[in-house]
């Protein structure tokens, strides 16, 4: 009986666990421990002494009822309010260029946001597969205090994004109140404004773009919100939804042909420059300075954010540019990158996939129908309008639109990309040469393991070297040759969420570290202070020093960066054996062609 009883409380605590963490309505959890509590009685007085059959019915019974909870009480699907609390506050109007807004007041009334302002007309119908259109301006206010719903991309059942939270950032909070999933949708061309409260004017602007890919991802999520910034570095930031997947990146001729602009498979690219241009017109109206903005990005954003430093659509634009993470520069960008012609092979294979004769095809199908496409069709194209060359070669011309950089990388980017694909002794040698082929016997000598544990190091270090630090050892050489001043990090703090890895630096870079949390201490709220710093130093100047802070010394000799850690110092870079190998397995040759 006791063994009963432990089981049966055991397997109710898993199934109201799966609820929470399904985001199931509140009354869902009620309803079902209400029938768990019938269900126990009965057996009890009933079903416990009788026969198999009865039992079996019983139990049967009672995980229908479970199921039938769960599928019922499904969370409902509502927009992401921009304010905590029960009511919002709300901020004086702002007249824009197509029309008032009405933001609401947040951080203790320190910062004023505008969420869900639309910056282009919405790319449904026809307008799916175009060049971005123009707003429509609107009558009336319109009330900027929920975020426009996520671009069209693959979501996850809500238990897996809660299990992620658990297992990946050790932070899932239980919450009775917030039980809903965001909408995800094409209309999602909308811009969300953070600026210091109160009247204000000629403020630094900076505008962030989100990663994931190029195919996944939400401008409201809280690593890079920017209310961090706004409320101590008194700078004006600006985020965006932009098409992602089949829908911004999908190339196709007969897509050119229509194009007034002969162009194709760049719309996510596009909608980023429109955003550009709207904060340009509209963002002095927030008290910022539309001369001075600099364009920020993470991961795929990140990659975003140094196309458009060659891009010619994107001159004047912005002055500065932060990247974290990722770029483009290389000879042979290893991801979110592709040539005009494979990225019309890809185009057409799609076509054929979905059994579409033609463009008008593809767009009479529901968007839901082509959303599994966001593998296929995720990378920034070289179409020769948005993008006229590989960025490389428009560096050599020197050509670009940046006057400053800031960038790095972390210490663990690998952690997310070889969570389930470890070496060891055994697969290392085998990783290393399907990768690097030829030179693969120059990457063992370099790193030569005598254990797993080691094996597992090197080739995490390895990994994360070849697809995120490698390239920003390319992109500083190429703003060195053109005499750009360059500063470049290492971001190595480790703590008890994401620590080091991949995207872990954004919640220090935007200031939004919670404050009361065990996984965080005093010491990763001083490096987070410091590194805003920089970062607001560096969008009103282009320069991230200052009273106060360690000297961050720019990487004029392509080995110099600014560790930033317990401890925030200069340091020699770490891989340059490797960057060597990897200069020569992609074709990268110095200026000149030497």
């Amino acid at each position: 009986m006791i063994l009963f009883s432990v089981f049966a409380g055991l397997l109710c605590l898993l199934m109201l666990a799966a609820l929470e963490l399904n985001k199931n309505a509140l009354w869902g959890l009620l309803l079902f421990a209400a029938l768990t509590v019938v269900f126990f009685f009965v057996y009890a007085r009933f079903l416990h002494g009788g026969g198999a059959l009865g039992k079996v019915l019983g139990w049967l019974c009672w995980l229908g009822c479970f199921a039938a909870v769960f599928f019922l009480s499904w969370p409902p699907t509502r927009p992401v309010p921009a304010w905590d609390g029960d009511a919002p506050l709300r901020s004086e109007v702002v007249s824009l260029k197509d029309g008032d807004v009405r933001g609401v007041v947040i951080m203790d009334g320190a910062v004023e946001l505008y969420a869900g302002i639309p910056y282009a007309a919405p790319p449904v119908g026809n307008l799916r597969w175009a060049e971005p259109a123009p707003v429509k301006p609107w009558a009336g206010v319109l009330e900027a205090d929920h975020f426009a719903p996520m671009s069209m991309q693959p979501v996850s059942l809500p238990i897996v994004d809660s299990l992620t939270q658990i297992i990946g950032y050790h932070d899932y909070r239980v919450d009775l109140k917030n039980r809903y999933v965001p909408p995800v949708s094409e209309d999602s061309l909308y811009v969300n404004v953070w600026k210091p409260a109160g009247a204000a004017e000629k403020l630094p602007v900076l505008v962030f773009i989100h990663g994931g890919s190029l195919k996944t991802g939400q401008p409201w999520y809280n690593d890079y919100a920017g209310k961090g910034l706004a409320a101590a570095e008194n700078v004006v930031v600006v985020n965006m939804g932009y098409r992602l997947g089949v829908f911004g990146y999908y190339a196709d001729e007969e897509l050119a042909a229509e194009s007034p602009n002969g162009t194709t498979g760049n719309y996510g690219l596009l909608d980023q420059i429109q955003a550009l241009r709207w904060v340009r017109e509209n963002i002095a109206f927030f008290g910022g300075d539309p001369e001075n903005v600099t364009l920020a990005g993470e991961s795929a954003g990140s990659a975003s954010v140094s196309a458009l430093c060659t891009s010619p659509l994107a001159r004047g634009l912005f002055r500065r540019v932060l990247l974290e993470s990722s770029t483009v520069a290389s000879a042979q960008p290893p991801h979110s990158f592709r040539l005009l012609p494979e990225a019309l092979s890809s185009g057409a294979d799609l076509k054929k996939r979905h059994h579409a004769a033609s463009v008008a095809d593809l767009r009479a199908l529901k968007a839901e129908a082509l959303v599994g496409e966001a593998e296929t069709q995720h990378h920034i194209t070289v179409d020769g309008y948005a993008l006229a060359e590989l960025p490389m070669a428009s560096y050599r011309k020197g050509i670009h639109n940046e006057e400053a950089v800031l960038h790095g990388y972390n210490s663990e980017e690998s952690g997310p990309f070889i969570l389930f694909s470890r070496a060891n002794l055994k697969n290392y040698e085998e990783k290393v040469r399907g990768y690097f082929k030829s030179y693969a016997d120059e990457v063992l000598a370099l790193y030569s393991p005598s254990t797993d544990a080691e094996a597992d190091q090197f080739w995490a270090a390895v990994y994360g070297a070849v697809f995120f630090n490698y390239p920003h050892y390319c992109l500083n050489r190429l703003e060195n040759e053109c005499g750009v001043p360059v500063y470049e990090y290492f971001f190595s703090r480790k703590n008890g969420r994401l620590g080091p890895w991949h995207s872990g630096e954004m919640i220090y870079f935007y200031g939004n570290l919670p404050e009361r949390s065990s996984l965080f201490t005093e010491e990763d709220h001083r490096l987070s202070r410091v590194v805003m710093d920089y970062i607001g130093r560096f969008c009103r100047t282009g320069d991230p020093n200052g009273e106060g802070l360690p000297l961050w010394e720019p990487n004029t000799t392509n080995r110099r960066l600014l560790t930033l850690d317990g401890e925030v110092r200069m340091e020699d870079e770490r891989f340059l054996p490797l960057y060597d190998i990897l200069d020569r397995m992609t074709g990268w040759t110095a200026p000149g062609g030497v």
